[in-house]
């Protein structure tokens, strides 16, 4: 979705059809889910300082809350990052159980996990373009009246490239294979501590990849 990679390939490739990849999109919602997580985290972090050093003052020790699977809420922000990564059927016992105390006490973090789910849903369920531009309008709307401000970009974002979003509909096109090829690079330079000689490194890469 950046600017510049959208100038890049409208110059090079006029006639191409872009596609902006389904999992970079949920990627945005899912990072929406995590601001709001991260943000109750440091409310969090100015309770317990406020009540540590109100406990100091009264002389008293500080024992801070409890939760029925024994962590404090802290912990239980801090922990809840990977679950909310996953779809709920994946969820191990524990993480089943996380979720319980942190949705029960954190109602916005349960809604915004709700449509980042729903919009990983439509691309998995929906086969042709025009239905899930009905479906994609749908999650737009009550993404607008969830009056969330972490996912207001996500709204902007999908306004702005619904189009190439929808491509991704035409034949099921995704980076994988250049995000996979990236990382076979990535590990190969690692291995070579680095690259001096860039013409003789793209020549070995050929050798062991073309």
């Amino acid at each position: 979705m950046a600017a510049n990679m959208d100038m890049i390939v409208s110059q090079c490739f006029p006639k191409a059809s872009k596609v902006i990849d389904r999992f970079h999109v949920q990627k945005l919602a899912y990072d929406a889910v995590h601001e709001i997580r991260i943000k109750y985290r440091w409310e969090v972090l100015g309770h317990q300082n406020q009540d540590i050093d109100a406990a100091k003052q009264a002389r008293n020790s500080y024992k801070p809350e409890v939760l029925s699977n024994n962590g404090t809420l802290k912990q239980l922000l801090v922990r809840s990052r990977y679950l909310l990564f996953r779809s709920s059927y994946k969820w191990t016992a524990s993480q089943l159980q996380r979720s319980k105390l942190l949705l029960e006490h954190y109602p916005l973090i349960h809604r915004a996990y709700q449509l980042a789910t729903e919009l990983g849903a439509i691309f998995k369920t929906c086969k042709l373009k025009e239905q899930t531009f009905k479906k994609l309008a749908l999650w737009y709307n009550a993404l607008e009246d969830c009056g969330l401000d972490s996912f207001k970009t996500v709204a902007r974002s999908i306004q702005t490239h619904y189009r190439d979003i929808l491509n991704f509909f035409n034949n099921g096109s995704t980076n994988a294979s250049a995000e996979s090829f990236n990382a076979k690079i990535k590990a190969f330079r690692s291995s070579s501590r680095g690259v001096r000689d860039i013409p003789f490194f793209l020549f070995r890469l050929t050798k062991l990849y073309a």
